[in-house]
């Protein structure tokens, strides 16, 4: 397995079958419907745009066995330092360590690109990805109860949170 980062040519279409899957099968995603492929052309759109990677992991015939992005975490200039994170494991391939090297290259990447603070929006349910963003030094930072309804319950959302010692010098330009 191999680390990459992900491509809209090569990988559009694997990211939305993972993406699927979990939407009408888990509470990973808050979505009702499935998406639809042109949804990815203005999704890589915006990971481009913005320079945020998307990271994912492939096996030996290259086969994408998830991924893991990050984006803006709330639009206005003062959180330009903050980000929200997520981490899709094919639903084949879980529980094989790939959530925590994935996670574990994203903290890299935003390290590097000068980012404070990593979020994780977490379904209160998926006790998997809280024990994953816990190992890695996430702390709670809150949860909303009865933020969502699906598959006819409330869902509450819990916030997992992650300081780096980036940015050395902080601005507000």
């Amino acid at each position: 397995m191999r680390l990459i980062h992900c491509t809209e040519d090569r990988h559009a279409s694997a990211i939305l079958d993972i993406f699927n899957h979990a939407i009408l099968h888990s509470t990973a995603l808050y979505d009702y419907k499935p998406r639809a492929p042109e949804s990815m052309k203005s999704w890589f759109e915006t990971k481009r745009r913005n320079d945020f990677p998307v990271l994912g992991i492939e096996d030996e015939q290259g086969k994408l066995l998830g991924f893991a992005s990050f984006g803006t975490f709330r639009a206005w200039p003062a959180y330009k330092y903050s980000v929200e994170h997520s981490i899709y494991i094919h639903h084949e391939c879980r529980g094989l360590g790939l959530g925590k090297r994935l996670l574990s290259s994203l903290i890299e990447e935003a390290t590097a690109r000068d980012v404070h603070t990593m979020i994780g929006g977490i379904d209160l349910s998926n006790q998997a990805s809280i024990v994953l963003h816990e190992r890695l030094d996430f702390e709670p930072a809150g949860v909303i109860r009865q933020a969502a309804y699906k598959f006819g319950q409330w869902l509450d959302l819990a916030f997992y949170q992650k300081l780096l010692q980036t940015p050395l010098n902080p601005n507000e330009t």
